[in-house]
């Protein structure tokens, strides 16, 4: 939610404000921003559980790290489409959830990694 909050809110803020006609100030009600708000945290909460998510997978032995792997490719076309989903329509919101919710998955494979070798250093003495 920090990072919704420090880097996306002034990002889209700024990019809503720039396209507004000249001369028109935006106002909007109350409820509205609260409603774009809490769906702004509650899909950049969501997002950032990825990388629990891929740990827990390969921790329970669900996946492993190298079939996660070959799957990349739809990982970035899922994440950028949830992006798409989860954020209002514009490019910007959606790319700043969809870029750290790959990376957060790219970091959910190191965790895995590194953890899958410590068990097997483990289970060969």
């Amino acid at each position: 939610m920090a990072f919704a909050y420090f880097i996306v809110f002034p990002l889209a803020f700024a990019f809503f404000t720039s396209v507004a006609p000249e001369g028109i100030t935006i106002a909007t009600d109350i409820s509205s921003y609260l409603d774009f708000i809490l769906k702004i945290f509650i899909a950049f909460g969501f997002a950032f559980e990825v990388p629990i998510v891929v740990f827990v997978l390969c921790w329970a032995g669900i996946t492993d790290v190298e079939t996660l792997k070959t799957k990349r490719p739809y990982v970035v076309v899922g994440a950028f489409i949830l992006g798409m989903l989860l954020t209002p329509p514009d490019v910007i919101s959606q790319t700043l959830l969809a870029i750290p919710m790959w990376m957060l998955f790219e970091l959910g494979l190191i965790m895995a990694t590194i953890v899958n070798k410590k068990r097997e250093q483990d289970d060969n003495k």
